[in-house]
């Protein structure tokens, strides 16, 4: 196959039209857009927990879980902590119990 005038077009720089610039401008307006957006809602959302509660993530049997326990629920949990091996597992629930101000293993 005869292509004619390939090294010729291939030799000068791409062209963009009008339509091709606009829609390169609104990608990166939009892609912009949503990396703001993820930007703001991952800074104002966070966990902040309340006094006397723990958040504990640990494995289990179908991939990580999460326990979220407050008042005197959490003040057993943190006082009992050999009744619940996957939570003290790695230090996770001493943790907990250190930022909920509640007494670990008494």
């Amino acid at each position: 196959m005869i292509m004619i005038d390939q090294s010729k077009r291939l030799s000068q720089p791409l062209r963009w039209t009008r339509a091709g610039r606009l829609a390169l401008i609104a990608t990166g307006a939009t892609l912009l857009a949503a990396v703001a957006v993820v930007a703001v809602i991952a800074s104002t959302r966070g966990t902040h927990q309340r006094p006397g509660c723990i958040e504990v993530t640990f494995a289990s049997t179908l991939g990580g879980a999460v326990v979220h326990q407050c008042g005197a629920k959490a003040r057993a949990t943190c006082a009992t902590p050999g009744e619940n091996p996957a939570l003290t597992a790695h230090g996770a629930l001493r943790e907990a119990c250190r930022r909920a101000h509640l007494l670990y293993g008494h």
